[in-house]
């Protein structure tokens, strides 16, 4: 098998060439005027919609790396699988992910710690066509110098499971937390605005007890909140919108929140 994860969803989710797609989120994160936070983030939740449709919402949450984009050397990034059925975690088979803008090479060492951890396996599969992922290679290509990547297809897995595998790949403030998700799916906008609204409220609390329903990576994000309850993190959140306010269509959108999740001040 190929060492190499090649993209899957270059020129529909985003550019596949490296010229107009390194523009496209350069001028995304140039845009960007995301609150300022005291300290760095330990963790993001972000969209996974092609960038015309949620790619300012992301980039607004990947702006804030900037400041610390040498200090960051290894992201782990999960997101669920929307193509194949899963039980628990999937690692991938590869040495590296690639993107229009190069190739990103997986921490092995870390996931040898996984090893032993029954809800975790190794398959091609959940990630050979996944999206959730994927389109956030770029984000991170542009805004950090030189990382390793440990990305997980998160299927069904309760948020402890979730948290046991982020608890050992916790590390400092050397490794960044990415968690790839949406929110409410193809409700009115009238519908759909209050429940996100709700979504980002119980993500704020750090409530575990998200659903399907309420943002496709779920299983991924209530596994953070517990493992971001265990750290002392507090919930920022930066952005909801939702597709109507690009596409113009109000009767079946797709809500897109960001989100950064740092140090309480007396845990720094």
């Amino acid at each position: 098998m190929a060492s190499i994860r090649p993209p899957a969803v270059a020129g529909t989710f985003y550019p596949a060439d490296p010229g107009q797609l390194r523009q496209q989120v350069e001028n995304l994160l140039a845009a960007a005027r995301p609150q300022a936070l005291p300290r760095q983030p330990k963790a993001l939740i972000v969209p996974h919609a092609g960038y015309l449709y949620s790619g300012a919402t992301a980039a607004l949450a990947y702006a804030l790396l900037l400041p610390w984009r040498s200090r960051i050397t290894r992201v782990v990034l999960l997101g669920p699988s929307h193509r194949v059925p899963l039980q628990g975690l999937a690692l991938p088979p590869w040495s590296s992910f690639a993107s229009p803008l190069g190739s990103v090479p997986l921490d092995q060492t870390a996931q040898e710690r996984l090893q032993d951890l029954p809800q975790v396996g190794v398959s091609d599969q959940p990630h050979l066509l996944e999206h959730a992922l994927e389109v956030q290679l770029p984000f991170l290509q542009c805004v950090l110098e030189t990382f390793q990547l440990l990305p997980l297809v998160v299927g069904q897995a309760d948020a402890e499971a979730v948290a046991e595998v982020l608890d050992r790949l916790w590390g400092g403030p050397e490794t960044l937390v990415v968690v790839s998700s949406d929110l409410s799916h193809f409700l009115p906008d009238r519908e759909a605005r209050p429940r996100d609204q709700d979504t980002a409220r119980r993500i704020l609390d750090l409530e575990t007890s998200l659903r399907g329903e309420q943002a496709c990576g779920a299983m991924p994000i209530n596994g953070l909140l517990r493992s971001a309850r265990r750290h002392h993190l507090q919930a920022h959140c930066l952005e909801l919108c939702n597709s109507g306010q690009t596409t113009r269509d109000l009767q079946r959108v797709v809500g897109y929140g960001a989100f950064a999740l740092l140090p309480e001040a007396s845990h720094d």
